[in-house]
């Protein structure tokens, strides 16, 4: 089963969801706070160079599988033309309406 993006319940994780799986870049660095970190299976990474690498230039792709934490933790399958697909969980930071933080791994 698949939760479709626009039912995602937390605003920012579903802007999140929304500029990851459409690639625009611009959108999503709105989305996130000044300073935002995130990262990867527990070690923490250079958000800009992650996700450029990981998301953006690989044609990175969620489809999220469940929601909790009040739509601040995910499960979903993950693709891009790097790695394939997996299976990952991720955790998110919200403040003031955008993502402070955010935290990937296999699930």
């Amino acid at each position: 089963m698949t939760i479709p993006v626009d039912q995602l319940a937390d605003p920012a994780v579903r802007a999140f969801v929304t500029a990851l799986n459409t690639g625009d870049r611009d959108v999503f660095r709105t989305v996130l706070t000044p300073g935002a970190t995130m990262s990867d299976d527990g070690t923490e990474r250079d958000l800009a160079e992650w996700t450029e690498r990981e998301i953006f230039a690989a044609h990175g792709r969620m489809t999220v599988e469940s929601q909790s934490d009040d739509g601040r933790a995910l499960v979903a399958r993950f693709r891009n033309d790097t790695w394939g697909e997996m299976r990952t969980k991720w955790d998110f930071t919200v403040a003031d309406g955008r993502v402070a933080h955010f935290a990937t791994g296999q699930a």
